[in-house]
């Protein structure tokens, strides 16, 4: 069920559109082309959409920690990340909030990997436009990845240095001392520092299926009260399949 808990912060307590093709050129004469996007309703191995799950643990500890984040509208970075994490001399500047761009119907590789089915989702536009985007995979030992080590040793009295502003988006898998480091299956984007957002941002919420009439009922609670945030985007079970997720998200 979801309910109010009364402490010092009156937190709670309970659980792209589609993008038309590219113009085509016409005519004789060369122009430049815009880019072709892609759209989720034919292109199956692509999202719109990118979804960030909360911290995972037993049932109880996913529903708090998403809904203390509906409630303070902000993403918080839980670590540092990219190839510069334990290289840059300010640590600080490597933190990011990390997404997915997985599809939707193949979310349950996710939900197995975090640990929970609790999270958002937000346009892939609204993340760029915060200064987010996809990272980038460079395989240990090829010779870009070299070229970025030779970067980074060149700045590491530099906490200034511009280096330090690509590599929270980079990550170097392969075979390491302390073990393998192959997740370039994750599609990861991130955003470096904290992300604040408004409910209108959301495109939906990540609620396992049993939740999301209590979720509803709650949410329009909120809006009567004025009493917070208010989501009353769709409600999204991460596990279910492709087609029934895309049928709710475009009933908005």
């Amino acid at each position: 069920m979801f309910v109010r808990i009364a402490d010092d912060s009156d937190a709670w307590s309970g659980p792209v559109s589609e993008v038309a093709k590219a113009n085509r050129s016409g005519g004789s004469g060369w122009r430049e082309k815009e880019p072709l996007k892609p759209m989720v309703s034919t292109w199956d191995d692509m999202s719109d959409y990118v979804v960030h799950f909360t911290k995972g643990g037993d049932e109880d500890s996913g529903y708090d920690a998403m809904m203390s984040i509906y409630y303070q509208r902000v993403l918080v970075p839980a670590s540092t990340f990219g190839i510069g994490r334990q290289r840059c001399p300010e640590p600080s500047s490597q933190q990011a909030v990390c997404f997915s761009e997985i599809p939707p119907g193949q979310w349950q590789r996710l939900v197995e990997r975090r640990k929970t089915k609790y999270g958002m989702a937000f346009a892939k536009e609204f993340v760029t436009s915060r200064g987010g985007g996809p990272i980038w995979y460079v395989w240990k030992d090829t010779p870009h990845w070299h070229v970025l080590q030779n970067l980074m040793q060149q700045a590491e009295a530099d906490a200034a240095a511009r280096i330090w502003r690509l590599t929270p988006f980079i990550d170097s898998p392969g075979d390491y001392p302390r073990g393998s480091y192959f997740f370039e299956w994750e599609r990861e984007w991130r955003h470096v520092g904290r992300l604040s957002f408004e409910p209108e941002d959301v495109a939906f919420l990540l609620i396992p299926e049993h939740l999301h009439e209590a979720a509803r009922s709650f949410f329009e609670d909120v809006r009567s009260d004025n009493s917070g945030p208010v989501y009353l985007c769709p409600y999204v079970d991460p596990t279910w399949d492709r087609h029934r997720i895309l049928r709710v998200i475009r009933r908005q």
